[in-house]
């Protein structure tokens, strides 16, 4: 477990909204694996939530939290001056 790098490649920047978003579900996901580590457990519980509306609803809670750090970070995609 030592060697699951939380934040990929130690950075929150993208380029785009699009790429930001695919790092929020990977540090959702990652923060699953770290919770359970353990694969089998988690295919076993995927069947649990898979039905469970308000858990898929709290799945896309996580994922949103997680991207809107990353769009802060990234300052919401804006031009920076220094790019002009």
């Amino acid at each position: 477990m030592s060697d699951l790098q939380l934040v990929p490649g130690n950075s929150l920047l993208t380029a785009t909204p699009e790429e930001g978003r695919q790092l929020a579900v990977k540090l959702a996901r990652l923060v699953i694996k770290l919770t359970q580590p353990d694969d089998e457990k988690r295919r076993q519980q995927r069947a649990i939530y898979a039905d469970n509306p308000m858990m898929l609803i709290s799945i896309g809670q996580t994922v949103a939290a997680e991207f809107a750090t990353i769009a802060a970070a990234n300052n919401y995609w804006r031009e920076r001056p220094e790019a002009r």
